[in-house]
């Protein structure tokens, strides 16, 4: 490995000691806002995440007219076109470098928006691992309300249950072509995905082995470092972990004390931190599943002593302007950040 990569902790939430893993889990979430969750098999098998993978490359070969037909609509789902994406408006000349598929809710198995027909018969594939994804991040909710001591400790779960009402969460499959390093290369074409922290609760994220290109800034906002897919550790597990970042709506909710962190998506380069064997030279293709609160979920302070106490706003807002609060319910904080991303979007339907 590189002399230097990103020191985050890997947890086993499948542990028979639950308190003591939300208590990991919540120093990990302070400490870091990313977590390597330990990946057993037992709560999302490889073979689906596998399965998952697939389905992806083949949404992404769809012809072109089957994508246009289901661009991305202010609801956040359906497909984005390479750069229409831009994660890092304010400081980005050209957007995202990357195609991405956003899947919403899934009524009876099928999904509530239009799919290219080339997917249709692998629709209850995509919805079961979408599943898959929503029950892991229950039982994390669980985890963090237990080692938040909050009361009642399924207060972050019960806000997240589907049952409620509609919600902002996205399954999202993502293509990033390779890079070539030809000297006369654009270098705003190095960035595949730009400097953001991620809206929502939490994200879930599924990376293959090899793929270089995460990065995380590190606390003090001058040094970037990339996150191996395969940290130290994990080497001889049957699959990659899971990365867990904290989200910005759940780092507002608990008042900062929960880090939301800056993180990219670059092609490495030559003369660039990287980690031995990663590489930029092929596609990199990955997928993430942004976990939402019910929208109509108000996020008023959460009922636990430990994060009433916590007086690290100030420092929320510095690294976090989404951490400022001036939103009140979990659909109005999402629609601040997509409104950012989405420049044309926006502008188009205006």
């Amino acid at each position: 490995m590189a002399n230097k990569v990103a020191k985050i902790p890997v947890i086993d939430i499948s542990g028979e000691n639950q308190e003591q893993v939300a208590e990991e889990l919540v120093a990990a979430a302070i400490e870091h806002g990313f977590i390597y969750i330990k990946n057993t098999g037992k709560d999302i098998p490889g073979e689906a995440v596998d399965g998952a993978f697939d389905m992806g490359k083949k949404i992404f070969k769809a012809p072109l007219p089957e994508k246009q037909a289901c661009t991305i609509q202010k609801n956040n789902c359906g497909w984005s076109a390479m750069q229409y994406e831009t994660l890092d408006p304010a400081t980005q000349r050209v957007g995202d470098f990357k195609e991405a598929f956003n899947f919403g809710e899934f009524i009876d198995g099928k999904a509530d928006q239009p799919i290219p027909p080339t997917i249709a018969p692998y629709e209850g594939q995509i919805n079961d691992f979408r599943e898959l994804c929503y029950k892991l991040c229950l039982k994390i909710n669980t985890l963090l309300g237990i080692g938040l001591h909050v009361t009642p400790p399924d207060f972050f779960t019960n806000a997240h249950i589907r049952e409620k009402g509609a919600s902002g969460t996205i399954l999202r499959f993502l293509y990033y072509p390779p890079h070539t390093h030809t000297p006369d290369a654009d270098p705003e074409a190095d960035v595949r995905a730009g400097a953001h922290s991620d809206y929502g609760s939490m994200t879930l994220l599924f990376r293959l082995k090899g793929q270089a290109g995460l990065e995380i800034l590190t606390q003090d906002g001058k040094t970037w470092v990339p996150v191996p897919v395969v940290p130290p550790g994990t080497e001889n597990d049957p699959f990659p972990p899971i990365l867990l970042n904290i989200g910005d709506l759940l780092s507002y909710w608990t008042n900062g004390l929960l880090r939301s962190t800056v993180h990219r998506v670059v092609f490495p380069g030559p003369g660039n931190t990287t980690v031995e064997g990663e590489t930029d030279t092929e596609p990199r293709y990955s997928i993430a599943f942004f976990c939402h609160p019910v929208g109509t979920t108000p996020l008023e302070p959460v009922p636990s002593e430990r994060v009433k106490s916590h007086k690290g706003d100030a420092q929320a807002k510095q690294g976090n302007p989404y951490a400022e609060r001036k939103v009140l319910t979990a659909d109005e904080h999402l629609q601040m950040r997509l409104k950012a991303s989405y420049l044309q979007l926006y502008k188009d339907k205006e």
